[in-house]
This record gives structure tokens, sequence and C-alpha cells, in this order.
């Protein structure tokens, strides 16, 4: 079982910060994030996973100033940060395909690994927040169909920068005076729809060979995506049954792009709320519902399905929603959760403001371990992203709770298999499986 940590200040829940004994102060406190790290890896974890958005308005304007997630420590900065405090986590974070260029996102993204020692990995995401396009001179956020272009050639591109040098290409010989061999350097000069990049990428290979890739999208495009490119699927299911049809959805495309199944690790989000009896977990679940703030949970809400659901009753049903270009697939999770559960719009902004549309279990140890192992025994996951409502007691209660109740069943690590993220993963290492398209750039470079 592999298992990441949803990080972010405070906590998951929209109104972490309200509760007294969280890290209120998270989202400018480095030593908050230190903290978080080395417990996650006292327990093991694989990945520290960090989320990001290019935009300070993640949610509806009014009632924004009622919730804390409105600005924090960029995460690829952290992660950097964080890199020389820890020793064999993971460090993975997001960067989005929709504002960034391929080649100083290798450039960074291959730098964190090197630093790191061969930790790092690259969320791809293409954004579905259309305010991001305010802050970059654009006129408006791109269809979702035109993303997933633009993200496909993108990670073309990024990938076969990653290849630029071969594992024994720096010579560094003072008797020949050759620094390099050339004929490990591979010139990219890619000319796609999208980019022109000559490459080579001036950073060396790791000890991993290159970051993992992420990916999280479950849209039509975003599996086909995922299935070609990604090593790791960040998902959003709520059942047993949905997870197992995501699961064997994605795997079952790898094959037309010549990929093996055990190359892509499934790792669907789980928010935990652990206690010692059941009672005590549902009182703390309850506790943190208590202080969602409905202005905060509306736009939340609105923000997540593209549509403004102010002056609709709050205790009524979700209405018929118009077709969505923009928005991601979370919006069509919450569509679906809202129909299948007959939620309210109030009891559905609830459902979400804690799990954001997850698997969520709230329980003793036992219970939370006993519907972890049915997800991966049933090929619904490889292992869990884990959220917890607020930091640092809901990352304590897991480490030290449920974290020893996996390694009893023999389910979990009681110590890194490696000091590099692919090792960890059990994913292949420095010999890299590029894209047909980049495959085809890169040999016709030599």
């Amino acid at each position: 079982m592999k298992l990441g940590l949803f990080i972010r200040p405070v906590g998951h829940h929209v109104a972490a910060w309200l509760h007294p004994n969280s890290h209120v102060d998270a989202g400018v406190n480095f030593q908050r994030f230190v903290e978080m790290a080395r417990t996650a890896e006292r327990g093991r974890f694989d990945m520290l996973f960090s989320a990001d958005s290019v935009t300070a308005w993640t949610a509806q304007q009014e009632g924004l100033h009622h919730t804390h997630y409105v600005a924090w420590i960029e995460p690829f900065t952290l992660l950097s940060a964080l890199a020389p405090l820890t020793k064999n986590i993971g460090l993975v974070c997001t960067a989005t395909t929709s504002y960034e260029e391929p080649y100083s996102l290798a450039r960074k993204f291959a730098s964190l690994d090197l630093v790191s020692g061969g930790r790092a990995g690259w969320n791809l995401i293409t954004s579905d927040n259309a305010t991001e396009a305010d802050n970059f001179g654009r006129i408006s956020h791109p269809p979702k169909i035109e993303r997933y272009r633009r993200a496909r050639e993108f990670a073309q591109v990024v990938n076969g920068l990653w290849h630029s040098w071969e594992d024994d290409a720096f010579l560094r010989d003072r008797a020949s005076g050759l620094f390099f061999d050339r004929s490990k350097m591979h010139v990219l000069d890619h000319d796609g729809t999208y980019f022109r990049v000559r490459g080579p990428l001036n950073v060396a290979r790791s000890p991993q060979g290159q970051p993992v890739l992420v990916q999280a999208g479950a849209s039509e495009g975003g599996m086909e995506l995922a299935a070609e490119t990604a090593e790791v699927v960040f998902a959003a299911q709520s059942t047993l049954e949905g997870g197992i049809a995501f699961y064997a959805n994605v795997k079952g495309r790898m094959a037309k792009f010549g990929r093996d199944p055990d190359e892509l690790k499934i790792l669907p989000g789980l928010s935990v709320t652990v206690g010692q009896t059941e009672d005590e977990a549902k009182s703390k679940f309850d506790r943190m519902q208590s202080y969602i703030h409905p202005d905060v949970g509306l736009g939340l809400l609105s923000t997540r399905i593209g549509f403004d659901l102010r002056g609709y009753p709050l205790d009524g049903p979700l209405p018929e929603l118009p077709k969505n270009d923009v928005i991601g697939s979370r919006s069509e999770v919450l569509v679906a959760m809202a129909k299948r559960d007959n939620l309210t719009i109030r009891q559905l902004y609830e459902r979400f403001a804690g799990a954001r549309g997850h698997l969520e279990v709230v329980g003793t140890p036992s219970q939370i371990a006993d519907r972890m192992q049915e997800w991966v025994e049933a090929d619904a996951a490889d292992g869990f992203n884990v959220i917890v409502p607020y930091f640092p007691d809901g990352l304590n209660d897991f480490v030290e709770r449920v974290i020893p109740e996996l390694q009893r069943r023999k389910i979990f690590r009681t110590e890194y298999e490696s000091t590099t993220l692919r090792g960890n993963l059990g994913l292949r290492g420095s010999q890299i499986r590029l894209p047909a398209a980049a495959d085809e750039l890169v040999a016709a470079s030599r």
C-alpha cells in the first residue's frame, strides 16, 4: 500500500482554522510544514503532496473573508526548503500546463530532483479555476478539451527535456579536458502545435532518472492523458464501486500506449477522522462540521461546480446546471453525488467542505484500516492520498494510530525500501519511457 500526505495550510477542512488546536498560522509559518513533513516521514509515507492554484479567488468572492485558504507559501519553494530537512519522503507539487512553460518547469523540477536526491514529483494539472486567467493577461480560461491538448504536448516536451542527458554523460575528466560526452547529450528540437523548444535541458539527471509524473484528472481527456503519461494518479472517488470502475478504466487504457498497468499507481483521496472509539471519531467530525460558515460552504461549492448557487434555497435540491466546458471533472463528481444520495445544497457543501469529494472515513483505527484494505484488495486503489481535517492533530492521530494497525496487518512498510521516490513507489528508475512523439524527437536528434 502506497501513501501520500496531502499537505495544506492549517488543514483540508474548509473550517480547519477555526478549530482551537489547529496551526492557524501555517500559511505563513514554514516551521509548521517542517513538523508535518517530519511526522509524515516518521509514519513512512511515500510522499508529501501539495496542490496549488495561481489565484486567491478559490471561492466565490462573497464570504471569502470567512475562509483561510486564500494565501499560502508557493509549493515549489516550500518543497525545495523541505528537501534538506527530510531524507526519504517524496516531494510532489502541482504546476499548471495552462500558465507555465515546459522548459522552465522541466528545469525547476529536475533541479528539485537533484537537490532532494531523487525524491521529486510533478503533479500535472490544466487548472479548472477560470479566475487564474486574470493573472496572466488572458481574456478567458481555455475550455477543457483545449487545455488537455496543450497538456499532452507539454508533457511530451517536459519528458523529452528530462531525457537530455544520459546517466553517465558528464565525464569531468581533467586529464583529457572533456567535461561531458557529446554523444550522450540529446537535443529535443521540438516544433509542435503549442510549443517550440530546442533543448537540451541544462540540468543533469538525478538518482531516480527523472521526477515522477503525477496527474489527477478524471474526465475523458484526463484519464487518457494519465494512461499515456502518468506514473501516479490522485483520484476522487467516494464509493468502492466508483473506485473499482475508475481503476479499471485508467489501467485498461495503458496497453495501447505500450505500458504495463504496474507502471501506474492510483491513489484515491482518503479523508480520515480518527477516534479511539467510533463515538469519539463521530464527535470530532461533528465538531469540525459545526464550524462551517454557510457563505463559505456555498461559495466553495459554487466555485467547484462552476455555477453561482447564491439565491437558491440551502435546504433545497441542487438545480439543473448548464453544461460547463471549463470546470474540471470534480464538478461532475459533485453533481453525481448530490443525485445519488439525494443531497440538499447545504448537505452537499457540508460533505464537500471536509473531504472535497473524496472517500471519507470516520472511525477507529481498525475501521479505517478495514476500509483501506478493502479498497486495495478490490483493485480500487494502490494506496491513498491521505487528507486530514486539520494539522497537527489529524496527522498525529493517523501516524500514531492507523499506521501501526496497517503495519500489524503487514500491508504497509515498517521501513523505507529506497531513498528515491521511484524506489519507494516501486516504479522504474532511470530507464525512462517517453510518450511516442517524444521518443521520435529524441531519436531524430541523435
